[in-house]
């Protein structure tokens, strides 16, 4: 009996996880067959005003679309980076026009809200739609709904449809300026520093800087370095320069940062081999190589299949300064001079030091300020023998003695080329 039952409670089991798994089947098509893009219309010219606004509130308030890309590495979809109310965005759908003969799709959207929103009512997301089979759409509607008159919506160009070969080795994306931002000279010596290190491409994400900050950035671009996509978040939510909630009626954190710094990788995915995720005052300065090209070829040598590269972050205080290079030229400009701070806080115990990125653009899925939430490659920690991050601002760690800090004067090294490039820039622009 004993031996019987037994065998009754496999079987049982057994039917019970066929079962199990032909409902869970059924449900991923049903599923699937619910996001399939169907057509509505036919026979209609693929018209309409295409907005080149980098952010464009829909009708509902509630969702703030930024760029949508091409993005074939799983399957035929359009990937539109966005910003939405994490509660309150419950359905979207993308619609689709394919010439030449005017077939309208609409494809439902799943709706991806990152899952680092520091407990802000909104986030950044990706709104993800297959796209038609025989179709490939140059542009993109985004509604609430599967009716209405697509004439009516906002469409949007997607990018990245063509594949390119890479123009640029590195690409820094430095997100966002904000705050009337005038710290001129540190920052003219952070673009001078990413240049002579093989940057040739910086994306900055600017809201707002002082006039002074207007005519160098004018300068950069015109000279093909810097590329500006206006940053206008405050136009539509509430922002904190906080990177968590504080309850204070706050939207979203840190200006939109995490927003922008997803849009910087798809917006360079197919141009920049790899893409730089860190802030104006920061810089990777390698020890055991001269520029950035000769420390990723070494790394990724090392590390094979690897896409995310982690770079240790360590703060020398702006407080804290040596008599060298003490140019009277620079004492003009504002901003900081970091050849005068060479020394760094030591390591705090139980405390994990924030890390700043590079990344190959193509095998990250979605990015966070510090590390990455989805990738395909694997990520590294790049020891601090082989490169750290020169942070040059306010200290953590206020109350330690100069003779406490750590001396490291890897910046001088780049001292001439440095000092002579920053001058023809404020030359050119400030002095």
């Amino acid at each position: 009996m004993l031996c019987g039952g037994k065998k009754s409670y496999f079987v049982a089991a057994v039917c019970i996880i066929i079962l199990t798994s032909m409902v869970t089947l059924s449900y991923l098509r049903l599923q699937r067959f619910s996001h399939l893009p169907k057509i509505i219309q036919e026979g209609s010219r693929c018209r309409g005003k295409t907005t080149n606004s980098t952010i464009t509130a829909l009708k509902d308030n509630r969702t703030f679309i930024i760029s949508p890309y091409f993005d074939d590495r799983e399957s035929k979809v359009t990937r539109v980076i966005g910003i939405v109310h994490h509660e309150d965005v419950k359905q979207l759908y993308c619609w689709f026009c394919c010439p030449p003969d005017g077939k309208i799709y609409v494809s439902k959207a799943k709706i991806d809200v990152h899952s680092d929103r520091f407990g802000f009512p909104y986030g950044a997301a990706d709104i993800v739609c297959l796209e038609p089979e025989n179709c490939d759409p140059t542009h993109v509607s985004i509604h609430q709904s599967p009716r209405g008159n697509i004439d009516q919506l906002p469409r949007f160009e997607i990018k990245n449809r063509k594949a390119e070969t890479f123009s640029v080795d590195f690409t820094v994306c430095i997100s966002a300026m904000f705050g009337n931002y005038n710290n001129v000279l540190q920052f003219i010596q952070s673009m001078e520093m990413y240049k002579i290190l093989g940057v040739q491409k910086v994306v900055i994400y600017k809201n707002n800087c002082s006039h002074l900050m207007e005519e160098v950035l004018k300068f950069y671009v015109e000279e093909g370095t810097v590329e500006i996509i206006p940053w206008p978040i405050n136009s539509h939510l509430k922002v904190s320069s906080k990177w968590h909630f504080m309850q204070d009626g706050t939207h979203i954190g840190y200006y939109g940062q995490i927003a922008a710094l997803n849009d910087c990788i798809y917006r360079n995915m197919q141009r920049s081999k790899f893409v730089v995720l860190n802030d104006a005052d920061e810089i990777i300065l390698p020890l055991k190589h001269p520029d950035w090209k000769s420390m990723m070829s070494s790394l990724q040598e090392q590390n094979p299949g690897t896409g995310i590269f982690l770079f240790e972050n360590h703060i020398f205080p702006e407080t804290v300064s040596t008599h060298m290079f003490n140019i009277s030229s620079w004492n003009t400009v504002p901003g900081v001079n970091i050849l005068q701070h060479v020394h760094r806080e030591p390591d705090r115990k139980d405390v994990i030091n924030p890390k700043k990125m590079i990344i190959d653009p193509r095998k990250v899925i979605q990015t966070s300020v510090h590390s990455v939430l989805r990738a395909y490659g694997n990520s590294v920690n790049v020891p601090m023998d082989v490169a750290l991050i020169y942070h040059c601002r306010v200290p953590l760690q206020g109350n330690l003695p100069r003779e406490s800090l750590i001396r490291d004067t890897t910046l001088w090294r780049y001292n001439l080329s440095l000092v002579m490039n920053v001058n023809k820039v404020l030359y050119q622009t400030v002095l």
